[in-house]
């Protein structure tokens, strides 16, 4: 089987040995394409074919011809949609036949949701050699695992050789210091023999800040009249804006057909700036849905601080009608409170409660569903989630997010009480909704996960200086002696590196989450299709959590579990069959036990 998606944007071979070349420039009078196959240098000017649209096609221009496209006779700017960049983003494109890669698993049509345990990499600090095809070298440990997905975080083309992703400026090139194109390919056939699917985070509401040349030929891709913390705002639904939405739909469409992918995740969806109706998330989420073949499972994923249960909305046979799930920050707010006692910033809204929010959140969805926020300075936040299914919102302890954007990329392993993670482990991984783990988590990694990227000079020692500024403004750093790690240095992101020996070293944390999985595998996965929306909880004293679900056919899941340092009160024993108890709870003849501090109970309740 080979894969290519065709679309209006880039270049594309033809069957008679040439190449279309194409490109959207509303802000350019002229457009040269400059190539170079071999020791032939090729220019040749494109036409004007209306509506911004420049094009032309050259014979004899092969897989391997490096081009890039001369603006009104001077910048020489690389493909906007170029499918790689080997020499980074300033370069010229090159030229790719999708074509040569031959995709084996011809059955694969990918898992469906309910099955999903999702495991967020980046791909460079995931081993020492940081490409794609060490990443296959891991697999078998993800496989083993429990994991059922990897979340790779972005790989569109960014400055320099090493980044989070999130600074990427030409988004069909996967990154070439992961290695090419086939590569990535090879690593998602690799996953899917192994059982894993593949998604792929993408950014839609902002490009880099290095290496991104739209300005000069297409200034339409923004709208000036409205800021984001990245510069102008996408421009989503002003004039030209069809074009711009199109030039990202045909992105996700071709991660999805080209590549295989299995999902997407949507990069901050809160700050994409979108008037029209249907919005853009609206439409891409529609769009991907009505090209889905009816036998593949395809998953949309959103990082939304909004909180908006309208885009995750089910159908009558509770299937998605937009997107498949969100990723729930406030589990992981109310969590991180629960297990470390930090207040500081955002997890203030979670200081007073944070077992009640955690416990909401395991049951309805959303920690907040409208209540006001003292963070955003009263604000309401979030919509009411109780009548969408657990599968609606992805729990997590760990992200890159919130392990990366602290000071020195402390994991929760770090700054927690161990007997308090070990808890909330347990709730996490059991409880219907979908978990997902920050690599290196299962085995409790050393390694910090810190911010790093590798820009030109000068916006490198502003990007240092921006960090050291805002950590400065919290207390226990503007007493510390300890410097913010430099973004820009080497080492920060050789320090974020897996070592992957404590695997060993680490192996009761490893073996609590291998444990907690299978018996997710084994026991509550066949339960939760068709789960029933929302489900029930209490919390005594902000020590004794009872959680209730109602999964698929009737069958009920029970949780109870003891954050407190002293014994629980006596208290009836939730029915059903044992799935899990971390730490023995004491029980008597009359069906009432007590929980030991810091114990965890699961049940499963089954009609038979």
């Amino acid at each position: 089987m080979r894969c290519r998606y065709t679309m209006p944007f880039g270049v594309e071979l033809t069957d008679q040995g040439s190449a279309q070349f194409r490109l959207w420039a509303p802000g350019a009078t002229e457009v040269e394409v400059a190539v170079t196959s071999g020791r032939n240098r090729i220019g040749a000017a494109l036409s004007a074919h209306g509506d911004g649209w420049f094009h032309t096609v050259l014979g004899n221009v092969g897989v391997g011809a490096r081009y890039a496209y001369r603006i009104d006779g001077g910048l020489l700017v690389p493909d906007p949609a170029s499918r790689f960049n080997p020499e980074d983003v300033h370069a010229p494109s090159m030229i790719v036949d999708p074509l040569a890669f031959t995709w084996s698993e011809l059955a694969w049509y990918g898992r469906p949701w309910e099955q999903a345990v999702i495991y967020e990499l980046h791909v460079g600090a995931f081993t020492e050699a940081g490409t794609f095809r060490a990443a296959i070298e891991r697999l078998d440990h993800l496989a083993a695992l429990g994991v059922t997905a990897i979340e790779l975080m972005p790989l569109a083309d960014f400055p320099g050789s090493r980044n989070w992703g999130y600074d990427g400026v030409l988004p069909f090139a996967p990154d070439a210091s992961y290695g090419t194109p086939e590569d990535l390919k090879l690593l998602v056939q690799c996953a899917h023999a192994r059982g894993l699917m593949v998604f792929i985070d993408v950014v839609y509401n902002h490009f880099g800040p290095e290496g991104n040349y739209l300005n000069a030929y297409a200034p339409s891709f923004f709208n000036p009249q409205r800021q984001t913390p990245w510069g102008a705002a996408i421009n989503f639904d002003g004039p030209d804006a069809r074009t711009v939405r199109e030039f990202f739909i045909h992105n996700a469409l071709y991660w999805l057909e080209e590549y295989c992918m299995d999902g997407l995740r949507i990069d901050a969806v809160h700050a994409i700036s979108d008037d029209t109706q249907p919005d853009f998330i609206t439409e891409l989420c529609a769009t991907v849905r009505s090209r889905t073949r009816s036998a593949r499972h395809v998953h949309i994923v959103l990082e939304n601080d909004r909180n908006q249960a309208s885009y995750l909305g089910r159908d009558a046979g509770r299937e998605p009608l937009l997107a498949t799930a969100q990723w729930n920050d406030d589990i992981h707010h109310a969590a991180h409170v629960l297990v470390s006692g930090e207040t500081d910033g955002y997890y203030a809204d979670y200081a007073k409660r944070p077992l009640w929010y955690f416990g909401r959140c395991l049951a309805e969805g959303f920690g907040y569903q409208g209540e006001p926020s003292a963070y955003r300075q009263g604000e309401q936040r979030g919509d009411p989630s109780v009548h969408l299914p657990s599968g609606a919102f992805i729990a997590f302890l760990q992200t890159h997010d919130q392990v990366g954007n602290r000071a020195f990329g402390e994991r929760i392993g770090h700054v927690a009480d161990p007997a308090r993670l070990r808890a909330a482990i347990a709730c996490w991984l059991l409880a219907p909704s979908p978990p997902m783990l920050f690599m290196g988590e299962e085995f409790a990694a050393s390694s910090p996960f810190l911010y790093f990227c590798d820009f030109a000079p000068e916006l490198a020692a502003a990007v240092a200086r921006g960090r050291r500024e805002e950590f400065a403004r919290f207390e226990r750093f503007a007493t510390s002696s300890a410097p913010i790690p430099d973004p820009s240095d080497p080492k920060t992101f050789e320090a974020s590196k897996l070592r992957w020996g404590e695997t060993e070293t680490h192996a009761e944390w490893l073996e609590l989450y291998r444990h907690c999985l299978l018996l997710r595998h084994q026991y509550v996965i066949q339960h939760l299709a068709r789960q029933a929306p929302g489900g029930s909880f209490t919390v005594a004293d902000e020590r004794l959590l009872a959680v209730d679900w109602t999964l698929g056919g009737g069958v009920r899941l029970h949780l109870r579990a003891n954050f407190g340092e002293q014994p629980s009160a006596r208290l009836q024993r939730p029915r059903g069959q044992l799935l899990f108890e971390l730490e023995p709870a004491a029980a008597d003849d009359a069906g009432f036990i007590r929980l030991a501090p810091y114990a965890v109970l699961y049940t499963l309740e089954t009609t038979r």
